[in-house]
């Protein structure tokens, strides 16, 4: 099925219009027609090849919101009209012991990314002897995807701001959830770009003490006002940052660029949680004096299953939870501002691309 679509022809370049085929449906297989599509900062990496050698052409985007058009004879769990979501992966090697477990995000030999990506498994559709078609993402008219890797939007919940739940929602839920966030408990979310805003918004719901770690004094008043952290704390005011040393029960650190990691792990209480979301382009040091003392622990996640996703999705719908965004057509020119405009940090909290009408 021909389906146009906003790409990026080689590394670096700046996104254009493109036609792709999606597959057939498959007698598992979900066909979406895709409404909305998140702009995630990884998406920018990876069209740029920051993180590495990419597959090109590349449609980006991994939060996609749609409506089914299309089933498959065996499909059980979804039906045509229902409203969907496609997160970060569409596939993965059903065998190991994570995938056993249900963590298809973390299988051994890697899970089958919404783009920039491989179908290299015997078992899907678009398996090959050359390694397997390359996947393509939510920059488009419509994408085809096994049934147990779609999500299931809730009624009521507005689309636009339910498609980036499904990277940034889930993101910092998943550690959230799987590290013992409880009611009356002190969380920190170091950095406000869209992954801190939903941690805020998700830690409040939880019942937390939520406070915003920033090194901008003009995300004051948002972090109070809009999103309605408890407290902000200006890491780069010494008495600010003095006044929360050992404060804190969990941190969800979402920062992308260095840091001091002691600076914070010292804002920790005992048997404190680091939890690290944020991925610099560099290494962070860390000294064993920094946790030992203390037992605090610091840990990596990566977004979350399918069944914390759809957790997270029924959460959110049910707290009032969208992800705050502004919504740009679906044509190359806004997309690439786009791209330039949330480098800078200049959105609040995502772009969201209004996929339903693409330029002719």
């Amino acid at each position: 099925m021909d389906c146009r679509c906003i790409a990026a022809m080689s590394g670096g370049d700046p996104l254009s219009l493109h036609r792709i085929k999606r597959r057939r449906v498959g007698n598992k297989d979900v066909h979406i027609s895709i409404k909305y599509a998140g702009i995630c900062h990884s998406d920018i990496h990876q069209a740029r090849e920051e993180w590495g050698k990419g597959i090109f052409p590349m449609v980006p985007g991994h939060e996609i919101a749609g409506v089914v058009e299309s089933v498959g004879d065996g499909v059980t769990k979804f039906k045509v009209g229902d409203r969907v979501g496609v997160g970060v992966f569409v596939d993965s090697c059903r065998q190991c012991s994570a995938c056993k477990a249900g963590d298809g995000n973390y299988c051994e030999p890697g899970m089958v990314a919404t783009y920039n990506a491989r179908f290299n498994y015997k078992h899907c559709e678009e398996y090959n002897a050359e390694g397997g078609a390359p996947t393509y993402g939510g920059y488009s008219e419509s994408i085809t995807v096994d049934e147990a890797y779609v999500l299931k939007i809730p009624d009521g919940m507005d689309m636009a701001g339910a498609a980036p739940l499904l990277c940034a929602g889930i993101t910092v839920y998943a550690p959230m959830v799987f590290h013992g966030l409880k009611p009356g408990m002190k969380l920190a979310v170091a950095g406000l770009g869209g992954l801190g805003a939903m941690a805020v918004l998700i830690g409040k719901a939880m019942g937390a003490e939520v406070t915003v770690l920033t090194r901008s004094a003009g995300k004051k008043e948002e972090a109070l006002k809009g999103l309605k952290a408890d407290k902000v704390v200006l890491v780069t005011d010494e008495a600010e940052a003095k006044s929360v040393q050992g404060y804190f029960n969990m941190m969800i650190n979402t920062i992308s660029a260095q840091y001091d990691l002691s600076s914070y792990l010292a804002m920790l209480g005992n048997a404190g949680k680091f939890i690290m979301v944020g991925l610099p382009s560099e290494p962070i040091s860390l000294s064993g004096f920094s946790i030992v003392g203390d037992r605090k622990m610091v840990a990596g996640s990566k977004i979350g299953n399918i069944k914390e996703t759809q957790d997270m999705l029924d959460f959110c719908a049910k707290h009032g939870i969208t992800c705050p965004h502004e919504l740009i057509p679906a044509d190359p020119a806004k997309v690439n501002e786009a791209y330039a405009r949330a480098v800078k940090s200049d959105v609040r909290y995502r772009f969201v691309i209004d996929t339903s009408a693409f330029p002719k």
